[in-house]
């Protein structure tokens, strides 16, 4: 019962026999259980001869055999080999006759050996970080803008700096799109982000005047579900704004929390800034080591493992288009052949980066500890405002708890890695 040689530095087979006795027993135990349960005319129920079960059910019984009998020994079979499966098998060249053992090959995929040298010697780039004077006040030019106010200005019609509070009713003119409803807004006439067609038709209008007009966006419009398209919108004006910016001084600063003058703003939006891209170049740094580990190492990936990542690549990424709007219909058309066959080579170059930094964590002793694993489900619970205790239970219900533990591992084995390397 050795595994058989193949090409697949990732697949094996076994060869396993089940003893004829626990065939047997397997079968008496079914038969019995058939008994209790089989209907047929001239036996009470309960009653029904084991041989007469035998003839009748003879097909069944064997598959329910085999059923029982064939995972529970094939792992015994794969453990005492010291294989660990990370595949389904495939089971060929199944035999069972009468007072025989049950005979079967089993063919799966194995982790591949992964040898990681050289690792301590990668060195990765440290980006200098700044912030300039500019765009920090370009920064508290927003948070002005964020507490702007708005006054209602009558006896005149609408001209290019105002505001126009208007309702307004969007219809596509392709019919499966869906319709555009906003009670209030507000549409900045002549503003830089404002559509043009918005301030050519609402420019000199006044409050109580309605505007009927058509909008075509562009292919690459930010809001998926208008890009491209054609919309002919109803809008009634409401009423006449003007927006008016705080002033930049002490009362503003305090306006924005513990602050007492805009020096302490600007140094607080200055720290977030430089903590900010600190953190995007360190994250770009670590992609960098991981590409460079992964282009290091050569090995053979098992298929079960990309096609698991495909899946969880799918099915993210089918969550982000219906988020973004996309009709569950358009979603349900999607070839998803085609998508699985464009998700293979990022799905693979993930799935040996995670392996690669397990086989660093192993080296390294580094490990998840219960408190680590508890902070995150804290995290979560508050987050989606439910107990850890529930939090937990439907982790451990979902398998998922394994998986929170493998990325809290990566992380800190990434973080090794960037300390390391400076």
């Amino acid at each position: 019962m050795s595994p058989t040689e193949t090409t697949s530095s990732t697949r094996r087979e076994i060869a396993v026999e089940i003893p004829v006795e626990e065939v047997n027993r397997e079968t008496a135990s079914l038969i019995q259980k058939y008994q209790k349960l089989a209907r047929i005319p001239g036996f009470r129920r309960g009653h029904v001869p084991a041989s007469i079960i035998r003839q009748r059910f003879s097909e069944d019984l064997k598959s329910d055999v085999v059923e029982a009998l064939v995972p529970r020994y094939f792992r015994k079979e794969a453990d005492k080999q010291g294989l660990i499966p990370v595949s389904q098998p495939q089971v060929t060249d199944l035999q069972l006759k009468d007072n025989e053992p049950l005979r079967f090959k089993a063919s799966f995929e194995v982790m591949p050996e992964i040898k990681v040298e050289g690792y301590k010697e990668l060195r990765a780039e440290k980006t200098e970080v700044t912030v300039t004077d500019e765009e920090v006040e370009q920064s508290l030019n927003s948070l002005r803008e964020q507490h702007a106010t708005f006054t209602s200005v009558e006896g005149r019609a609408l001209a290019d700096g105002d505001y126009a509070q208007v309702s307004l009713d969007g219809k596509p003119k392709d019919g499966e799109d869906k319709p555009v409803h906003m009670d209030e807004v507000l549409v900045e006439i002549a503003g830089k982000n404002t559509m043009p067609e918005f301030t050519e038709n609402l420019r000199g209008a006044s409050p109580g005047d309605e505007r009927v007009f058509e909008v075509t966006y562009a292919a690459d419009a930010t809001e998926q579900r208008l890009a491209g398209k054609t919309f002919t919108y109803t809008v009634k004006v409401q009423s006449i704004k003007q927006k008016t910016l705080p002033e930049l001084d002490g009362q503003f600063a305090t306006q924005l929390g513990e602050f007492k003058t805009l020096d302490e703003v600007r140094q607080r939006i200055r720290e977030g800034m430089e903590s900010e891209r600190k953190h995007a170049a360190e994250h770009e740094a670590k992609d960098k080591l991981v590409a460079e580990l992964v282009k290091r190492s050569e090995f053979e990936v098992p298929e079960a493992l990309v096609d698991r990542q495909i899946d969880v690549r799918l099915e993210r990424g089918l969550r982000a288009l219906a988020a973004q709007g996309m009709k569950a219909e358009d979603i349900k058309k999607m070839d998803l052949n085609r998508l699985r066959v464009g998700q293979r080579e990022q799905a693979l170059q993930e799935v040996k980066a995670s392996l690669v930094l397990d086989k660093i964590a192993e080296e390294e002793k580094i490990e998840v500890s219960d408190e680590e694993i508890n902070r995150e489900i804290d995290a979560l619970a508050t987050q989606s405002k439910q107990t850890p205790e529930a939090i937990r239970a439907r982790l451990t219900r979902d398998g998922a708890l394994d998986r929170i533990r493998n990325r809290i591992r990566s992380e800190k084995t990434l973080d090794f890695l960037y300390r390391q390397s400076a």
